[in-house]
């Protein structure tokens, strides 16, 4: 018998991209508060495995499974073998997304970062909802049912520098989808989306004197976020007690203060807050 007393006790989450960083936080963290889990990486084993000792280690069930969301056909069988895992899914949280900000994809073109984020954090996510829409209405006639995207804070405000024009264009598309289909899928599904701020996780963590400046500068709490942040507010809308809040997009930055960009910055570096 589980915890009853806990905000979200025995239901089963989804989270995609729970090898490291915001997944990671988010996947332990439901199992903190009662959740068994279903967790997905594309190619980071050790990670997952990682993420899944600490869940079971909370007492909690969790399976791996492991996709390429780029893929179309790839996405549909991570839906279905999630529900042959769990008929009873209760949540389910798109937090994959590429990271073009760390690693060799740091050097790539602007074109070649749109299309990678195009191709995973905007079809993915669309693919994923899409699929997952029907079997997740069947358990929302009768359970709570939640499904959480990932935006960015500044989507609909704007920042300068070619990370601003990729993250305002990528996250504007994933918040524009989920409020649409907020609208499509009431009252059975709710659908927010999560909007991090500067958010400590890989690019952060070596950032410059500079970024790390700018970061505390534009929240109005003076420091950075952390996964943990987003996983707080992450548990706090897949709960039963969020049932009134859907079609939201919820800002996770501390209080956005403004853009303080200094004349030597180099705006090719900005940060988009995951």
């Amino acid at each position: 018998m589980g915890d009853y007393s806990l905000p979200l006790a025995n239901p089963t989450a989804v989270v995609t991209g729970a090898s490291s960083g915001i997944g990671n936080a988010i996947a332990t963290t439901f199992a903190k508060q009662g959740a068994n889990l279903i967790i997905h990486a594309n190619t980071n084993q050790a990670g997952l495995e990682a993420t899944a000792a600490e869940i079971r280690g909370l007492g909690r069930d969790v399976t791996l499974l492991y996709a390429d969301l780029t893929s179309a056909a790839a996405q549909e069988s991570l839906v279905e073998q999630a529900f042959q895992a769990n008929e009873q899914i209760n949540i389910w949280v798109n937090n994959a997304g590429r990271d073009v900000l760390t690693g060799d994809a740091a050097s790539w073109s602007f074109e070649q970062k749109l299309a990678a984020l195009w191709e995973l954090d905007v079809q993915g996510t669309i693919g994923i909802c899409r699929r997952l829409s029907k079997p997740l209405t069947n358990v929302g006639k009768q359970a709570n049912a939640v499904i959480l995207n990932m935006g960015w804070d500044q989507a609909a405000v704007g920042q300068s520098g070619d990370s601003g024009q990729l993250f305002g264009s990528i996250k504007s598309a994933v918040i524009g989808f989920s409020h649409s289909l907020a609208r499509e899928l009431a009252p059975h599904v709710r659908v927010n989306c999560l909007a991090p701020g500067w958010i400590q996780t890989a690019w952060g963590n070596s950032a410059s004197a500079h970024w790390d400046k700018r970061a505390k500068a534009e929240s109005l709490m003076g420091r950075w976020g952390t996964p943990q942040d987003v996983a707080n507010v992450a548990v706090h809308l897949a709960a039963p007690t969020a049932s009134f809040i859907t079609g939201q997009t919820i800002s996770i930055n501390g209080g956005l203060s403004h853009e303080h960009i200094e004349p030597t910055a180099n705006l090719d570096e900005q940060y988009d807050g995951e």
